[in-house]
């Protein structure tokens, strides 16, 4: 058995984790620059407004309705994530982190216990340790531990808790699930299922397999036997390894000066770099993007990218800024307003874990001076931000000026800054 435990509204459970006054009221969070809806309580939903609707179109809505609007703050969020998780890998050996807000449990081995109430004792503890509500859905597979989520979410009546046992269970819970609601099948899927007259889960599961792999190929055929109670997806107890790393910004207003866009990419090249470095890797090659609004006139609009070649894998902040600032110099025009831009490395390679090392064709000593002294260097820099706070030391071309988000209606960093810290006054 597996279960999905999923937490509710995240964005807006954390905000409401440091300002009980929320409860009860409509919230929603905006994506990057306050742009568009990317969470919403139960109440936002129940007036109207939808998730990825653009904010300014919504304004009446907000007003009248008085919804409390807060930019997002991943720090918080990512830490609060981690609460959650941290919590849960108390209840089962084998813990596969799907995303933010949710992960999988292994529940094999767990045939003495009564599920439903240890689910309910996990929704309890989360709770009472983060303040962070989840629902739990069990199954026989991870595609009916998700459908059963999707039931313990959408039913009030299940108090956050949907378990899918028996083959009665399963028959009623696929029945009455939409086929765009099956993890697995996307949209264009769900279209072509839809004009073959297949509208259910319980449709699709009761097709013939070999039409099913011949139209959906091997994803929808494993999606099927899922369903059917034969597990495919074993949890993914080791993340894999990260075949690229992104670190891109839209700005809060137009960049038009070569030295303002040249501070946001040493900014998100410096992020590349520790996050290369967090997963002991190196990356053999750099590409700089940036480009203008979209909706902007046809004449205003342009698409820059550059890659460059490292030579030798390398997680060196120093090395990867002067390969940005060379790709950036052969991308950038002059006289347009870039909207975003942002910083691709790629061709990771393992690096930074002793006996693990990646040797160039033309490079005589397994690891030289040079490049020890360079690690001992990183090494320190991310030891002093680790401990006094992110951006504490950093290279002096990254530097945060008119490049920067719009987030006008960030809450405090509760539970990574000192200075955030709630004060209780008696």
């Amino acid at each position: 058995m597996f279960a999905l435990v999923d937490c509710n509204n995240f964005y807006v459970s954390c905000e409401r984790v440091f300002n009980p006054a929320l409860c009860g009221r409509p919230v929603v969070v905006l994506s990057n620059n306050d742009g568009c809806f990317i969470a919403r309580s139960e109440e936002a939903k129940a007036i109207g407004l939808g998730m990825g609707a653009p904010a300014f179109k919504s304004e009446h809505l907000l007003r009248r309705h008085k919804v409390a609007v807060y930019s997002a703050n991943f720090t918080l969020y990512g830490d609060m994530s981690a609460r959650v998780m941290n919590t849960l890998a108390g209840f089962s050996p084998d813990i596969e982190i799907y995303s933010i807000d949710e992960c999988f449990l292994g529940l094999e081995g767990f045939g003495r216990f009564d599920l439903e109430e240890y689910a309910r004792q996990i929704r309890r503890t989360a709770y009472r340790n983060t303040g962070i509500p989840v629902s739990i859905g069990i199954g026989p597979t991870k595609t009916l531990a998700k459908a059963a989520n999707r039931m313990a979410k959408k039913n009030p009546d299940l108090q956050g808790v949907a378990i899918l046992r028996t083959e009665a269970d399963i028959h009623a819970a696929l029945k009455n699930m939409a086929v765009e609601d099956v993890w697995g099948i996307g949209h264009r899927y769900a279209a072509f299922l839809h004009q073959r007259d297949i509208h259910t889960a319980l449709d699709f599961s009761r097709l013939p397999a070999p039409w099913v792999r011949k139209h959906l190929h091997i994803t929808g055929a494993r999606v099927q036997e899922e369903l059917n109670g034969r597990s495919c997806l074993v949890l993914e107890l080791v993340r894999p390894a990260k075949q690229t790393i992104c670190t891109s910004r839209s700005f809060g207003t137009p960049v038009s000066a070569f030295e303002e866009m040249q501070h946001a990419v040493a900014h998100f090249t410096s992020k590349c770099a520790f996050k290369l470095r967090r997963e002991h890797s190196k990356a053999s090659l750099l590409t700089v993007f940036a480009c203008t609004s979209p909706f902007a006139p046809k004449e205003e609009r342009y698409w820059g990218t550059r890659t460059i070649g490292l030579g030798e894998p390398s997680n060196d902040t120093i090395l990867l800024l002067a390969a940005a600032e060379r790709a950036l110099a052969a991308l950038f025009r002059t006289g347009y307003g870039y909207k975003k831009a942002g910083v691709i490395v790629g061709g990771i390679v393992p690096g930074g874990i002793p006996g693990q090392t990646v040797l160039s064709l033309f490079q005589e000593d397994p690891v030289p001076e040079k490049e020890v002294r360079t690690g001992l260097v990183m090494e320190a820099l991310d030891r002093l931000n680790a401990r006094y706070g992110p951006g504490t030391v950093r290279m002096a071309s990254d530097i945060r000026s008119g490049w920067k988000q719009r987030q006008e209606r960030l809450s405090p960093h509760y539970t990574t800054s000192w200075n955030d810290i709630i004060e209780v006054k008696t």
